[in-house]
C-alpha cells in the first residue's frame, strides 16, 4: 500500500525528487505530488521560490526486490565472469524488470526506455542465452553506421567463444558464409534482401533484436522494418523477440502486436535537466537557475560554462550548413589546442584535400567538429572517435546523430527546434525527435547529471517550448506501410518468398504487420489491388484462379531489391534504344524512385537545363519544360551529371564546389548507383539487350570513380581513383606491371607502405588464381 499525506509547502513547480526532477501538477492551488517508489521530497537550494500551495502527497510502496546482480542469472559461468570483468556486476532497474518479464526465459520483451539506460545490454544477455543453448541471434539496425557500432561491440564476445558477423553489403547476395557465427548483425534492408533471397540459415535463428524500432515510423524505414519482421515471424513463429525502442507514446501497442512484456521506464542512470535558455536565465519546468554569461554569443557562452566544468557538448542544429557554421564558430573561441592528439586528427583529416576537409580539420584543431551525413564515413568515424576519447569536446551535428550512435555528453544544446519541410516551410520538430536529441545528455560514469538546453527569444516562446517538449510525452508511433510505394515493392517479395500465393493469403499474411493492428487490413484492399494490377501490367507476377505466382522477372527484380517501379523504368528505358552512352545509362539509373535526386540551386539554373537540352538525345524520356514534372526531371540530370563527373575522375573538392555536396553525399549517391546499375546490367541480360556488357562495367566505375581503364588497378585493394591515376600515367597499367615493376619503383609513386601491401596482395591472389 502507499501511503497518503497532506501538506502545506513551497516549491517551484517541480522538484528534486529521488535525484530526479518530477512534473507538479497543478490545480488552483491544489496539487497532487506523485514522488517515485521509496522515493522523498528533497529541495533545490538554487531554485527561486515562487509560491506556496497545499499538497496531497502520495508515496507508492518501494517493490520487494531493488537490485539485481549479473551472477545471480541463469547464464554460464563465463558469460558471467566476462561482465564481472569489465565493471558490469548489477543491473539497472528497468533491465532486472526485464529479466523479471522473462527476458531468460524465451518471453519477447520490448523496452521503451531511455538513451544510456541499458537496452543494449538486454539484447547482449538473450542473444549470449540463446547462443549457448545452441541457437543464433540476427541484431537488426536502421543504419549501416549503427551496424559497425555493435558489430565492433559483440565481436568482443570472441573470448568467451561467441562468433559474430556482419551483413550490410550487397542486396542481391545471400551471404551463406554467415551462417556459421553465433550472432548477425544486419541492417533492416539487408535483413529484408537475405530472406528475399533465401538465405538458408535465416531459418536457423531463434533469436531477433530490433533496435530502434520506433523507427516503424519512417516512411523511409518503417515499412521493410515492419515487413521483415512478419516474415521473421511467419518462418518461426517461436522466435523470441527483443525490441528496443526510445519512449514513445504507444509502446503497448507495440508490445502487443509482437505479443512481448512491456518495460517502459523513464529511469536514467545519470539525472536529467531539461530546459529552456532565455536571456540570462535558464527556465525549467517550476525553477530558474541564473546563466552567468562568459561571452555575447549565446551558443558559445554555454559552451564555455560546459567545457569549464569539465563536460563535452553535443550541438543540434537544423541543417548541415548551419552545423558547419557553428562549429566554425565556436572553435575560433575555443583557439588552437596544443594537444597533439588533436593535431594528429586534423592532419589525418586534412588529407582528404576538399573544402569541406580543410575546414574539419580547422575545428578539429580547436577541439571542435561538426558533423553529418554530407561527411565522408572516414571522417565521420574520426569525429566520432575524438569525441568517444574526450580529445573532441564539442560537435555541432545535424539530428540524424540523436538516432542510434552511442556519443552522450554533460549538455545538449538544441539550438533550432524547427526544420525546413519542403511542403510546409519551417516546421517544429516532433517531441520524439526532441527526447532523442535530449537523451544524450549525461554521459554514465563521467557526468553527474546530463543537461538539455533549447533557446528561447522570448518569455511566451519559452514557455511554449516548456510546456511543448519538456512537460509533454513523445508521440505515438504509427505504421506507414499504407501506401503504394511503401507496398509495391514488399508485396512482390510476399509473393516471391510463397508467403502469400493467394490473395486471400496476401492480405492473411498482412494481418501480421503492425499496421493491421492499427488500422483494419480492408483499407488496404484498394491499394493492394492496384499494386497487384501493376505488377501484372508489367509482368512481374501472373493471376490465374485466384493464385498469384511470380514470373521469372519478378522474382529476378525482387533479388536484386529494387522497387518494382524502378525495374520497369529501366526495362521501358533499355528496350527504347540500341545505342546508349554512358550518360543515357546513368540517367536511367537516376529515373527510378531508387535513388535519391539531387535538388537544384539557384545558382545551378545557370547550367543545368541548357546542359538537359544539349544531352537531350542522350536521355531515355525527356519532359517537356512546362509540364509539372520538368524540374523532377532537372533533378535527375543533375544527379546524373555527378556521377559522369565521379567516373571521369574528376577531383572530389571540385565536384563538391560544383554540385553544392559533400564527400560523403558523393559516396551515398554512388553506392546507390552502383547498386541500381548492377540491376540495370542483370535486367538488361535478363530481356537480351545490348546494353548488359557497358552496364556491368559501369558498376565497377561507379564503385571505384574511374574510367574503365583504371579497373584492373582499383581491383587491388589499397589502389583508389587517386593513385590507380598515378600508376596508370606512368605506365603501370595492371596488376602484373606492378609486381614486375618492384616495391621501390611503385613505392615512389603511391608510397613505400602501400606498394608493398599491394604487391603482396596481387602475389597471395595470383597464387590462388585470382589475378
Amino acid at each position: 500500500m502507499g501511503v497518503v499525506g497532506c501538506g502545506f509547502v513551497t516549491f517551484a513547480a517541480q522538484k528534486i525528487i529521488a535525484g530526479r526532477m518530477f512534473l507538479i501538477n497543478l490545480s488552483g492551488t491544489k496539487v497532487v505530488l506523485m514522488i517515485p517508489a521509496g522515493g522523498s521530497l528533497e529541495y533545490r537550494s538554487t531554485c527561486r521560490i515562487i509560491h506556496q500551495v497545499s499538497c496531497n502527497i502520495y508515496i507508492p510502496s518501494a517493490p520487494t526486490k531493488t537490485h539485481m546482480k549479473i551472477s545471480d542469472l541463469p547464464l554460464p559461468k563465463d558469460v558471467i565472469e566476462y561482465y564481472n570483468k569489465t565493471g558490469i556486476t548489477e543491473l539497472y532497474p528497468p533491465q532486472a524488470e526485464a529479466v523479471t518479464k522473462g527476458l531468460l526465459d524465451g518471453n519477447n520483451i520490448l523496452a521503451a526506455i531511455p538513451t544510456a539506460s541499458g537496452k543494449t545490454l538486454l539484447a547482449e544477455l538473450a542473444m549470449l542465452a540463446a547462443a549457448r543453448s545452441g541457437g543464433k541471434a540476427l541484431y537488426i539496425v536502421p543504419l549501416r553506421a549503427l551496424a559497425s557500432e555493435k558489430y565492433e561491440r559483440f565481436t568482443e564476445f570472441k573470448d568467451i567463444g561467441i562468433k559474430t558477423g556482419i551483413s550490410t553489403g550487397d542486396f542481391d547476395s545471400k551471404d551463406e558464409y554467415l551462417g556459421d557465427n553465433d550472432i548477425i548483425v544486419a541492417t533492416s534492408e539487408k535483413a529484408d534482401s537475405l530472406l528475399r533471397n533465401e538465405t538458408q540459415w535465416i531459418h536457423d535463428l531463434t533469436t531477433i533484436v530490433i533496435d530502434e524500432i520506433h523507427l516503424l515510423d519512417s516512411k523511409d524505414r518503417g515499412p521493410t522494418l515492419e515487413v521483415t519482421i512478419a516474415k521473421l515471424r511467419r518462418i518461426n513463429p517461436d522466435i523470441h523477440i527483443i525490441a528496443l525502442s526510445a519512449t514513445v507514446g504507444n509502446a503497448h501497442e507495440i508490445a502487443d502486436w509482437l505479443d512481448a512484456e512491456c518495460i517502459l521506464s523513464e529511469w536514467r542512470p545519470v539525472d536529467l535537466r531539461e530546459g529552456v535558455l532565455l536571456d540570462d536565465t535558464i527556465h525549467f519546468t517550476g525553477y530558474e537557475v541564473d546563466f552567468s554569461r562568459n561571452h555575447h554569443d549565446t551558443i558559445i557562452a554555454l559552451v564555455l560554462d560546459t567545457l569549464q566544468s569539465g563536460g563535452q557538448c553535443l550541438i543540434f542544429d537544423s541543417s548541415r550548413r548551419n552545423a558547419v557554421s557553428t562549429a566554425v564558430r565556436v572553435s575560433k573561441a575555443l583557439k588552437p589546442s596544443k594537444d597533439s592528439h588533436l593535431a594528429g586528427l586534423a592532419d589525418t583529416v586534412r588529407e582528404a584535400d576538399t573544402d569541406a576537409a580543410q575546414k574539419l580539420a580547422d575545428c578539429i584543431g580547436c577541439g571542435a567538429a561538426f558533423h553529418h551525413a554530407g561527411l565522408t564515413s572516414e571522417h565521420r568515424k574520426i569525429v566520432e572517435k575524438g569525441f568517444r576519447d574526450n580529445i573532441i569536446k564539442v560537435i555541432a551535428c545535424t539530428p540524424t546523430l540523436a538516432f542510434g550512435l552511442n556519443l552522450p555528453a554533460r549538455r545538449v544544446i538544441i539550438k533550432s527546434y524547427r526544420r525546413y519541410d519542403p511542403n510546409y516551410g519551417m516546421e517544429p520538430i516532433p517531441v520524439l525527435e526532441y527526447k532523442q536529441m535530449a537523451g544524450r545528455a549525461g554521459r554514465p560514469h563521467l557526468d553527474p547529471y546530463g543537461e538539455c538546453i533549447l533557446i528561447a527569444k522570448s518569455y511566451p516562446e519559452m514557455e511554449s517550448l516548456l510546456d511543448h517538449y519538456v512537460a509533454s510525452d513523445p508521440e505515438s508511433i504509427e505504421s506507414k506501410l499504407g501506401t503504394v510505394g511503401a507496398l509495391r515493392s514488399h508485396i512482390l517479395s510476399v509473393i516471391t518468398g510463397r508467403f502469400g500465393e493467394s490473395y486471400s493469403e496476401l492480405m492473411d499474411f498482412l494481418q501480421l504487420t503492425f499496421f493491421a493492428r492499427q488500422q483494419e487490413t480492408r483499407d488496404l484492399h484498394g491499394i493492394v489491388e492496384s499494386v497487384l494490377d501493376f505488377l501484372f501490367e508489367n509482368k512481374m507476377i501472373t493471376r490465374s484462379d485466384g493464385s498469384l505466382m511470380p514470373t521469372s522477372l519478378g522474382r529476378l527484380v525482387s533479388r536484386l531489391y529494387l522497387d518494382p517501379l524502378g525495374a520497369s523504368i529501366i526495362i521501358s528505358g533499355l528496350e527504347s534504344r540500341d545505342d546508349a552512352s554512358d550518360l543515357t545509362l546513368l540517367h536511367l539509373v537516376c529515373r527510378t524512385p531508387d535513388i535519391r535526386k539531387l535538388y537544384l540551386r539557384r545558382k545551378d539554373y545557370d547550367w543545368i537545363p541548357n546542359f538537359a537540352s544539349e544531352m537531350q538525345d542522350e536521355f531515355t524520356a525527356v519532359p517537356d519544360e512546362f509540364d509539372s514534372g520538368y524540374e523532377w526531371f532537372l533533378g535527375e540530370v543533375k544527379t546524373a551529371a555527378l556521377l559522369l563527373d565521379w567516373i571521369s575522375e574528376r577531383p572530389d573538392k571540385d565536384i563538391e564546389m560544383k554540385f553544392g555536396t559533400g564527400g560523403g553525399d558523393i559516396r551515398g549517391i554512388a553506392d546507390t548507383a552502383q547498386w541500381i546499375m548492377y540491376a540495370t546490367a542483370q535486367l538488361s541480360r535478363h530481356i537480351r539487350s545490348l546494353h548488359a556488357k557497358r552496364a556491368r562495367e559501369l558498376t565497377e566505375c561507379l564503385k571505384y570513380g574511374v574510367k574503365s581503364e583504371l579497373l584492373p588497378l582499383t581491383s587491388v585493394r589499397g589502389i583508389g581513383r587517386v593513385r590507380a591515376r598515378r600508376l596508370y600515367d606512368a605506365g603501370y597499367t595492371t596488376p602484373e606491371s606492378l609486381v614486375t615493376a618492384g616495391e621501390r619503383r611503385i613505392g615512389a609513386i603511391i608510397g613505400p607502405k602501400i606498394a608493398q601491401n599491394a604487391i603482396r596482395e596481387i602475389e597471395t591472389g595470383r597464387t590462388y588464381g585470382q589475378v
